[in-house]
């Protein structure tokens, strides 16, 4: 019998977890395994891809706000504040709901650059993903866009690079007009994708005295969609109090309809008649938000009306993320 050629070793890996780069599947680990990157460093991206986290925008400054812009706004900006500072050639860095033929982010000609928030995401890590993002457009060409990518298991967070001290602001537009400074010299391309968005943007109008609250205009009803903070179950059993006792209204002819989850939060949702405004429920939001802190508050065991009333309203409850 031939004897067996002794197998050599493979060399032990050289490079730490956090400097493996991605690559295919099927392909060799860079570590130096030996072993094809799926059955070796592959496994722990595998599973950071796969894990959804639920409160992607935890920790960071306007987390209510971050839901919002991300599933209910058509349009609006923010200006983003980075912890170590703008690098040298970045005058700005603004985050976007949408931009143009949905690029996930765009180094403008003057060197700033826009972050895409509504875009489909390669992981279950959406901060994650729009960090890996970020710090691509920062350093992209001035007048390209960036395209998405799975970013490294690894990789940073958005609470990474954020300054957690920065107030986030949303300035809600009426349209995309933001896209381009010039809409005039746009690219054929950019314009098609202007018009198409601003005619299927829904208005939108945030208020001013309560936070993360936004009021949209509809054909058939307007709407009052508030995300907040709350623990969900101290949240329903709120609502139900007030709901049960004919205090959950914004006024006459509005109603509590229900609430949805999105991103590990809750969304109450109001329906509204056609001619009232964002301004006609500013100060009904802001008194039901006193009634609702009262409620809040509150911890004694729910009555019967109140539990039939949070049954309806978790009958009605769906989730978006």
């Amino acid at each position: 019998m031939a004897k067996k050629r002794p197998q050599t070793k493979a060399k032990r890996p050289q490079l730490t977890d956090g400097e493996i780069p991605v690559v295919g599947a099927r392909e060799p680990c860079p570590c130096g395994s030996g072993r094809r990157y799926k059955a070796c460093h592959g496994r722990a991206a595998a599973h950071a891809v796969t894990e959804l986290v639920q409160r992607p925008f935890e920790g960071l400054p306007g987390e209510c706000d971050w839901v919002a812009l991300r599933e209910l706004v058509p349009a609006a900006t923010v200006e983003l504040t980075l912890r170590d500072g703008l690098p040298e050639g970045v005058p700005s860095v603004t985050l976007a709901t949408v931009l143009p033929m949905a690029w996930p982010a765009l180094r403008r000609d003057d060197g700033s650059v826009l972050l895409g928030l509504q875009n489909d995401t390669a992981s279950g890590d959406i901060s994650r993903d729009l960090a890996d993002t970020l710090l691509r457009a920062l350093e992209a060409e001035p007048g390209t866009p960036v395209q998405g990518r799975r970013a490294p298991a690894e990789g940073p967070r958005l609470q990474d690079l954020l300054d957690a001290e920065a107030p986030f602001e949303p300035v809600v537009h009426t349209g995309f007009e933001f896209w381009v400074p010039d809409a005039e010299n746009a690219t054929p391309d950019v314009t098609a994708s202007l018009e198409r968005a601003n005619a299927a943007a829904i208005p939108t109008v945030r208020l001013q005295g309560v936070d993360a609250a936004y009021w949209c205009e509809t054909p058939e009803k307007n709407h009052l969609r508030w995300v907040m903070p709350h623990p969900e179950e101290q949240l329903l059993d709120a609502l139900a109090r007030l709901h049960a006792a004919g205090r959950s209204s914004l006024g006459e002819g509005t109603r509590l309809v229900g609430s949805f989850r999105a991103h590990g939060l809750t969304v109450p949702v109001w329906d509204l008649p056609n001619g009232v405004g964002a301004q006609d429920v500013e100060k009904p939001a802001a008194e039901f938000a006193e009634r609702l802190a009262a409620a809040l508050a509150t911890d004694a065991p729910l009555t019967a009306d109140e539990r039939r009333a949070r049954g309806g309203l978790t009958n009605r409850q769906v989730t978006l993320s």
